[in-house]
């Protein structure tokens, strides 16, 4: 979907100077933003670290774009001196942002008493490595780590997994119907106002490519299962910066 410009055609026509970080954002890369991008707002725009490039923050996804508003990149810029992915820090930020504002009242949550840490899974119930992962919450809990999770039905919307994972959603109590399902047992099958769909597009806009597929305090992504005593380690180094 394209919408035209709020801001006059001649705006995109003014010489503009490369802006540092702090000054106003060019016009011309204003325009772009309104011309592309459906709902933008200019405080989805900052200047990069690369001197006349903009970054653009599109729901979990980033953009950049040129001082002149013509070219949009996608991709990572790398500090080659840092040997840092300068984008994947930016990015980290957006994602948890974007997964943070679905609603923890929207996920099934399986959290301890006390809590130290949390993760985010986007889970689909008819995939092995989601049960494993599942028959270890006890020890994530154990380790205080919340297990939060986000529906993303991999043969998509829809289709008979997804009706599955709307049945666990709905469900009197959507704990055990997520424990029955993962262990292949028969769950009823309900419909209600649920965010299934809600949760697999975003799970598309932030990049799952299988399941499960984690996300970390600090916005980091995990592909894939990894086993209890090893997650646990990569959450007490996001928890410390490391």
């Amino acid at each position: 979907m394209s919408r035209k410009s709020v801001l006059p055609a001649a705006a995109m026509l003014i010489p503009l100077v490369v802006a540092a970080a702090g000054d106003p954002i060019p016009d011309a890369v204003l325009a772009t933003g309104n011309r592309l991008i459906p709902d933008f707002s200019a405080n989805d725009v900052s200047a990069s670290p690369v001197p006349g490039l903009y970054q653009f923050t599109v729901g979990p996804r980033l953009l950049y774009v040129s001082a002149d508003g013509r070219y949009i990149i996608r991709g990572d810029v790398i500090d080659v001196e840092r040997g840092e992915n300068v984008s994947e820090k930016a990015r980290k930020e957006v994602r948890l942002d974007a997964v943070n504002g679905l609603g923890e009242d929207s996920m099934v949550v399986f959290a301890p008493q006390k809590v130290t840490s949390t993760i985010t899974v986007f889970t689909d119930v008819t995939c092995p490595y989601c049960s494993k992962l599942h028959n270890e919450v006890g020890q994530l809990n154990e380790a205080g780590i919340k297990v939060r999770y986000l529906a993303f039905p991999r043969a998509g919307v829809p289709s008979p997994v997804y009706d599955e994972m709307v049945s666990v959603w709905c469900a009197d109590d959507p704990l055990q119907a997520m424990t029955d399902a993962k262990a292949r047992k028969r769950i009823e099958a309900k419909r209600c106002d649920n965010p299934v769909a809600e949760h697999y597009q975003m799970g598309q806009l932030v990049g799952v490519g299988g399941t499960p597929t984690i996300i970390l305090d600090d916005g980091s992504l995990i592909g894939g299962y990894v086993p209890a005593k090893e997650l646990i380690g990569y959450v007490q180094k996001a928890q410390t910066g490391e």
